[in-house]
């Protein structure tokens, strides 16, 4: 599924078509030039001359010989055998005819049928390849020889920083051993004969054992040294030495040890290990410097060090985040992303176009960029599943990050120069998808910095969000810019007006109202409860649902906008019948309402508000919530006393002047409604929102509430199948508001067909789904007269009601005790 950029080209594969049949040879006497290294030569040898003066700047083939001279002839066929394929970087012409070029090698090659014409020789070339080794064997060898060297470095001045500059270069066996020859002083014939070989195992053989019998040396020599010099090599030691020089003597005598006991230092091994994965991570230039520059200090560091684990961890982090790994076939295919989502969602196009036109976009401009999609809506209606939909048809992986609750280090790192610092969330979920482009959920997005968070973490999403600064982020714990820039990111909010104003200028609105009741049954048919059956252990002939108990489910436990309380009766329901499968009681079962009750209880909503009759001073409201439209509960109560006016309920100081101005609208409107003046100094009104545990604000339910205190003060009951939303004035005025579709939606699911909405909302409707508006009545108006006209019934209903009933009020009460959910209006 990932695949790693090549971060340099395959010679091999370069040359397959580039090489000619015939090429120059330089035969050289003593240099041997290795892959990858670039050597100068001084040329004198004519045909050597003669070959560079031909092809400057192509490419040759370097080998080896015995003798070069014009006096002493050689074989050519002593050619024929492993060569170096170069090219010449540059040439200067010397006095005497001299010539001084740099040639850097290439590959390896076999020189075949040398042949001396036209002055030089030439030779015919063929590609080899090396044989791998076994990387634990390959590991351990070159543990042995970094041991080995650092024994020798030890005695020998000139190889003392030969170990700390291959540290640099083993993620590649065969070059390592290369490198090893070149910087170690081998001899040419030495060098010559690691060259020959194509088996990269016996050539880091090869080069411990020279390196041992170079060790050998140096101890056989110590042995045999003259008594004097011993004496004082002795009075050296015995000096007293303190500190960084005793330090470096004893790592020294330790080293010398183990290169005899044939030992590594666990230590060394475990930054030589460390030093493998920074190779083999292929790491961008900056961060492979920054981590082999950290490796290298924690080697040097003691290892009982705190320090030490601080770095490792570090460096770890850093080898871990796909710096230049893609998604394979990371392109945008428009087919595949609108089946991925019709196939995991019914319904919600409005959604899923807009998703299609986000990914057009990025598709015609080549690059991802701008701004990014934010899907809100209520719980359960399916956000985070649409973002998982759009990762199936990308073929991308899905990172995920929740924002709530998190603080400015949580989410981009803290500084390395804090105690347990650790890096931020966001580069985490990268280093988990293991690509640098995989589709990424930064979900709860309006619930950012909300609750006891340390830090700005908004500030700290505007660097991650901001287009400008998306291919250089850094997070605080890694200090090192990542690029963002083929992330697709997609938002989630339940209300994306709360999310802080400086994120929403980054984000695209991709509004969901929620389901209607015809909508969750015929999701629960189809995807819903074929997918929890088989979760559930069951097969798929093991339960028959008709519809009409997926009815009875909807409207009495699941009139919620998402699907989240639909899901969980269905699982409850079924997490009986396995019980009893696995009892072996029955083998099939066929969902009725009274196995419903008995798992489920009494439903939550045990009658819709349509079923209910007229009282006097009760009013449906609507109101928009995080979790999507809701019925809202108004009453109003008249009773005797001294003209107070009585609010009660969790509100807000909005809803609350909304109160204070129906109230004095009521007062100015009374001889038109039939209030004598002495009902408004005689009696106390008290108005009341049911369900004080859930927060109530805002201007919306102005219509309602006037309506109810008019109702109440009139003694005339309100139509109970009507409901109704608007911002009322002082005047009388019904002003526009918002959130009339997840309003209009809650009207429906509650059985409501008819309802009274501002003028202004008008072309809000078309919002509205199409068979949700052709079922409903509304009733646009521009003042509240117009309302006390249509739903303001005689006073004879009201005692009609209380004869049939003895009061009122009881069953809506209790409905508006149904859904404990925030609303806002």
């Amino acid at each position: 599924m990932q695949k790693k950029r090549k971060l340099s080209y395959d010679p091999l594969e370069s040359l397959h078509d580039a090489l000619p049949e015939r090429i120059p040879l330089l035969a050289v006497q003593s240099t041997v030039i290795f892959p990858t290294g670039a050597t100068g030569l001084q040329v004198s040898f004519p045909p050597n001359v003669e070959a560079l003066s031909l092809q400057p700047g192509k490419m040759l083939v370097v080998g080896l010989v015995s003798t070069v001279s014009e006096e002493t002839p050689f074989d050519p066929t002593a050619l024929e055998k492993i060569g170096v394929l170069g090219r010449v970087l540059n040439r200067l012409n010397l006095p005497g005819g001299l010539i001084q070029v740099t040639v850097q090698g290439v590959i390896r090659i076999h020189v075949e049928n040398v042949r001396f014409e036209n002055e030089y020789y030439t030779a015919y070339p063929r590609l080899v390849e090396e044989a791998p080794a076994d990387p634990a064997e390959s590991e351990r060898l070159v543990e042995r020889i970094l041991a080995v060297l650092g024994a020798i470095g030890a005695k020998v001045e000139r190889l003392a920083d030969v170990p700390r500059i291959l540290r640099r270069n083993i993620g590649d066996p065969g070059r390592f051993a290369d490198l090893v020859a070149s910087l170690a002083h081998f001899e040419v014939a030495q060098k010559d004969e690691v060259l020959q070989r194509l088996d990269v195992a016996e050539r880091l053989g090869y080069v411990l054992e020279v390196l041992e019998g170079e060790w050998d040396q140096i101890r056989s020599r110590e042995a045999e040294a003259p008594a004097a010099t011993s004496q004082k090599g002795r009075k050296e030691r015995a000096k007293p030495k303190r500190g960084a020089a005793r330090t470096a003597e004893i790592r020294q005598e330790i080293a010398a040890l183990q290169a005899e006991l044939g030992e590594v230092d666990p230590s060394e091994r475990e930054a030589m290990e460390l030093l493998r994965r920074i190779d083999r991570a292929q790491l961008p230039s900056r961060a492979a410097s920054i981590a082999r520059r950290e490796a290298e200090r924690a080697r040097n560091l003691s290892p009982s060090s705190s320090e030490v684990t601080d770095i490792r961890n570090y460096v770890e982090v850093i080898v871990d985040i796909p710096w230049e790994t893609t998604t394979e076939n990371a392109g945008i295919e428009l087919g595949d992303v609108a089946a991925a989502l019709d196939a995991e969602h019914l319904g919600l196009e409005d959604a899923k176009r807009r998703i299609l036109e986000y990914l057009s976009v990025a598709l015609l401009r080549g690059r991802v960029g701008g701004l990014i999609p934010c899907i809100a809506g209520p719980p359960g209606v399916g956000k985070r599943t649409l973002a998982e939909a759009v990762a199936r048809g990308l073929g991308r992986p899905l990172a995920r990050v929740d924002l709530g609750g998190r603080g400015e280090a949580q989410l981009v790192g803290g500084r390395r120069t804090r105690s347990g610092a650790e890096p931020g969330k966001l580069i985490d979920a990268y280093r988990d998808a293991g690509v640098r482009d995989p589709v990424f959920l930064l979900a709860e997005m309006d619930e950012i910095g909300l609750g006891n968070v340390q830090g700005d973490p908004v500030e700290a999403m505007e660097e991650f969000l901001d287009p400008e600064q998306r291919t250089a982020f850094t997070d605080r714990y890694v200090e090192i810019p990542f690029d963002l820039s083929e992330t697709i990111f997609i938002a989630t909010a339940n209300d994306f007006f709360r999310i802080p104003r400086s994120l929403r200028d980054y984000m695209i609105e991709i509004r969901i109202a929620g389901y209607t009741p015809e909508e969750k049954v015929e999701i629960a048919q189809q995807r819903l409860l074929p997918r929890l059956i088989v979760q559930h252990g069951l097969e798929p002939g093991d339960v028959t649902v008709d519809e009409d108990l997926l009815v009875f489910l909807t409207r009495g436990y699941a009139r919620d906008s998402g699907l989240g309380n639909l899901r969980r009766a269905l699982s409850a329901i079924l997490r009986y019948i396995a019980h009893q499968k696995a009892m072996g009681t029955a083998d099939h079962w066929e969902l009725t309402r009274e196995m419903v009750i008995e798992v489920l209880g009494i439903p939550r909503y045990p009658s819709t508000t349509a079923e209910s009759a007229p009282e006097v001073g009760v009013v449906t409201g609507l109101a928009w919530t995080a979790s999507g439209g809701e019925l809202m509960f108004i009453e109003a109560l008249r009773m005797p006393g001294t003209g107070r006016l009585i609010i009660t309920g969790l509100i807000g100081e909005v809803m609350r002047e909304s109160v204070n101005a129906a109230y004095s609208y009521v007062r100015s409107r009374a001889e038109v409604l039939g209030i004598p003046n002495k009902a408004f100094g005689d009696h106390d009104l008290h108005v009341h929102f049911p369900v004080g545990a859930t927060p109530k604000d805002g201007p919306s339910a102005g219509a309602a509430v006037t309506l109810a205190i008019a109702s109440s003060l009139s003694e005339r009951p309100v139509r109970h199948d009507i409901a109704m939303t608007g911002e009322v004035t002082l005047r009388g005025r019904v002003l526009e508001i918002g959130g009339v579709k997840e309003k209009t939606l809650a009207a429906y699911r509650a059985g409501l067909r008819e309802m009274i909405l501002p003028t202004g909302n008008e072309r809000d409707l078309r919002d509205v789904p199409e068979d949700v508006r052709e079922g409903m009545t509304f009733h646009p108006v521009d003042r509240m007269d117009e309302v006390f006209e249509m739903c303001l019934l005689p006073k004879s209903a009201s005692r009609q009601r209380r004869r049939t009933r003895g009061g009122g009020g009881g069953e809506t009460g209790r409905q508006a005790a149904s859904e404990p959910e925030a609303a806002e209006e």
